[in-house]
C-alpha cells in the first residue's frame, strides 16, 4: 500500500470503496498508464515519442492490388508497407460520399420519422482506386497494418460513423429504460448519412450534453473532409489523439476512483480536458508528490515483471507457462503442487478454476490478442469442462477487446481469439535479442565450423586463391583451434590453403568475416549461399 504523500492531505487507499484506479508515469523516453482493479494491475498502456501509435488514424490510400483469392486487397497509405483490408472490413468508401456532402454543423438536421438511409452496396475495389480507410490494427513483425473502410470517430460520450446509419448503445449499459432513453435521444439527433453510439461514459448523460458532443463531432468530421477534398492520395487526413489523451477520454468514467499521474505538466493537461467535459470527476485527478516512484509507490513496477515473465505463480503451488510468437499464444496450466492423492478431480477442478481468473487477468494485462491456445488441466468429466467453459467466459465480461472462445475439447484444449490492436506488453518492454533474433535459441558452435568451411571449400573453387584473414567470434575461434589436430588446421588441409584466424568481440556468435589476401578487401557476402559452378 502506497505510504502518505509528501506536501498532501489525500492518501489513496487501494481498500475500501476504492473500485478503479488509473496510475500515470511519465519518464523522458515514455510515458506509462496502469489500470488497477481493487489494487491489482490489469492493464498497462506505453506511449514513446519515437514509436507513434497509429490505431485511429484515417488515411486517403490507394488500391495496390486486389486478391480476390484472399477475399483482400492492399492499400498504399503512404507507409513503406500497405495496408491490408479484408473484404469483410469494406463498406461504402467516404472518400466517394464525402463528395457533394454539405452537413450543417450547428443545427445537426434530423430524419423524418420512420425514415431509415438505405445501405449502401459494399464498393468493388480496382487496383489504383482511392479509399478511405482507418487503421485498426497496428504493424506487426512484416505486416502491415490491418485497415477498414467504416471510418469511426470517438467522441466523449459517442462514437459517429460516416457512411452507415445505426444507431446503438454500448453494450455495457445494462438498464433497459435507461438505453431506450439514450437510443431515442441519438435518433432524434442522428445527422442524415452517419451512424451513432452512445459510449458507456454516456449513461446518464442530458440530451443537451449528447447533441453538443456530436455538435464538436461533426466539426471534427467536417476538417476531414476539407483534407480528404484538398490532398493526393495517400496521406493521412485525421490522427487519432495521443495515447495518454484517449486513454483518459475512454477509461476516466464515473467508476474511476483515481487518477493519480507523477507530471505536473501532464496534470494540468488532464484537469483541462475533464474540466471541459466532466467538472464533476476534477477531484478524483491527484498530483503524486510522493518521494519513492509512483509505480513503486503501487507496487505496479514488480507486477510488470511478471506481467512479462515466461511462468506465473497463481496461489497454491499452482502455475502458468505463457508462450508468444507472432502467430498464436500458448497458455499451459500447471498444478504444481496443488493436486493431492484423493479427490483428484475435484482438485482438478479447484487449479483449473483459479487458473481462468489469473489467465483472464493476463490476456488483458499483457494485452494477448490473435489465436490463443489454453491447455487446462484434463477433466474426465465433461460437466467440469463445462464449468470451466462458463467461468472463463464470466472472467473475461469485463474484457474491453473483443474476445471469442470454444467449449473445452476432450484432450483439455481451450481455443479462442481475441482483438490484437497493438503490441503486446512482452513486445513494449522488450525487443529481439540481436544474437539469437527472438528465437530464444542460438547457434551452435559446430554449426557455425560447418558453415565456415563450407564457405572456405567455395571461395577456393570459385577463386582458386590460396590465402585469407578470417575473423570470428573468440568463442569460435578458441573452438576452432583447440588442439594439434584443431578444425582450423583440417580445414586448411581440406581446402589446401592458408587461413589466419583473428578473435573479434564485435562479431556475433553465428558471424564471420573473410578477407581476401589477393584483392585486398573483405569478400564475406561474395561468397555466402552461392552455388559453386
Amino acid at each position: 500500500m502506497p505510504p502518505e504523500w509528501d506536501g498532501m492531505n489525500h492518501r489513496i487507499s487501494l481498500v475500501g470503496n476504492v473500485k478503479k484506479q488509473m496510475v500515470i508515469n511519465c519518464t523522458v523516453t515514455e510515458t506509462r498508464i496502469a489500470l488497477l482493479e481493487e489494487g491489482v494491475l490489469v492493464n498497462v498502456f506505453v506511449e514513446r515519442a519515437e514509436h507513434e501509435r497509429h490505431v485511429g488514424d484515417v488515411y486517403k490510400g490507394l488500391v495496390r492490388r486486389v486478391i480476390p483469392g484472399m477475399q483482400a486487397a492492399f492499400v498504399n497509405i503512404g507507409w513503406d508497407a500497405d495496408g491490408f483490408i479484408h473484404f469483410s472490413d469494406l463498406f461504402q468508401s467516404a472518400v466517394e460520399m464525402a463528395e457533394g456532402m454539405d452537413m450543417d454543423e450547428v443545427s445537426l438536421p434530423t430524419k423524418r420519422p420512420g425514415y431509415r438511409r438505405p445501405v449502401r452496396p459494399r464498393p468493388e475495389l480496382k487496383s489504383g482506386q482511392e479509399i478511405l480507410v482507418q487503421v485498426i490494427k497496428e504493424p506487426l513483425g512484416n505486416k502491415g497494418p490491418r485497415l477498414t473502410s467504416q471510418i469511426s470517430l470517438p467522441g466523449r460520450f459517442l462514437v459517429l460513423m460516416p457512411g452507415d446509419n445505426m444507431v446503438g448503445v454500448s453494450k455495457r449499459i445494462p438498464d433497459l429504460k435507461e438505453r431506450k432513453r439514450l437510443k431515442n435521444i441519438l435518433r432524434a439527433i442522428q445527422p442524415e448519412g452517419f451512424g451513432l453510439i452512445c459510449r458507456t461514459v454516456g449513461e446518464g448523460k442530458s440530451d443537451e450534453e449528447v447533441r453538443r458532443d456530436l455538435r464538436t463531432m461533426m466539426r471534427h468530421w467536417n476538417l476531414i473532409e476539407r483534407a480528404i477534398e484538398k490532398s493526393k492520395a495517400p496521406v493521412r487526413v485525421h490522427k487519432e489523439a495521443p495515447l495518454t489523451s484517449s486513454v483518459v477520454r475512454d477509461l476516466f468514467t464515473p467508476d474511476m476512483n483515481d487518477v493519480v499521474v507523477d507530471s505536473p505538466k501532464l496534470h494540468r493537461e488532464i484537469r483541462a480536458y475533464v474540466r471541459s467535459v466532466a467538472p464533476t470527476l476534477l477531484d478524483r485527478i491527484q498530483l503524486y508528490e510522493g518521494k519513492e516512484p509512483v509505480f513503486d509507490s503501487f507496487n505496479i513496477e514488480a507486477e510488470i515483471e511478471k506481467g512479462i515473465a515466461r511462468k506465473v505463480w497463481f496461489g497454491g503451488g499452482s502455475y502458468l507457462i505463457i508462450e508468444q510468437t507472432e502467430a498464436v499464444v500458448t497458455i499451459d496450466v500447471n498444478s504444481g503442487r496443488f493436486v493431492g492423492k484423493e479427490n483428484q478431480e475435484e482438485n482438478i477442478l479447484r487449479v483449473n478454476l483459479k487458473a481462468v481468473n489469473e489467465v483472464a487477468r493476463q490476456l488483458r494485462l499483457r494485452d494477448l490478442g490473435g489465436i490463443i491456445i489454453i491447455d487446462f488441466i484434463d477433466q474426465t468429466e465433461e460437466k467440469n469442462r463445462r464449468r470451466i467453459f462458463e467461468a472463463m467466459r464470466s472472467a473475461l465480461k469485463d474484457d474491453r477487446a473483443k474476445w471469442d472462445i470454444a467449449p473445452i475439447s476432450q484432450f483439455g484444449i481451450m481455443e479462442m481469439t481475441r482483438q490484437r490492436s497493438k503490441d503486446s506488453l512482452m513486445f513494449a518492454f522488450n525487443e529481439a535479442c540481436p544474437t539469437c533474433r527472438g528465437t530464444g535459441m542460438v547457434i551452435t558452435k559446430e554449426s557455425v565450423v560447418t558453415q565456415l568451411q563450407t564457405w572456405v571449400r567455395r571461395f577456393r573453387a570459385k577463386t582458386g586463391e590460396m590465402g585469407l584473414t578470417i575473423k570470428a567470434h573468440p568463442t569460435v575461434v578458441d573452438y576452432i583451434t583447440q588442439g594439434l589436430r584443431s578444425h582450423l588446421r583440417q580445414i586448411m588441409w581440406d581446402s589446401f590453403m592458408y587461413i589466419k584466424l583473428e578473435p573479434d568481440d564485435a562479431l556475433s556468435l553465428d558471424e564471420f568475416k573473410c578477407y581476401s589476401w589477393k584483392q585486398k578487401k573483405e569478400v564475406t557476402d561474395e561468397f555466402r549461399g552461392r552455388a559453386v559452378g
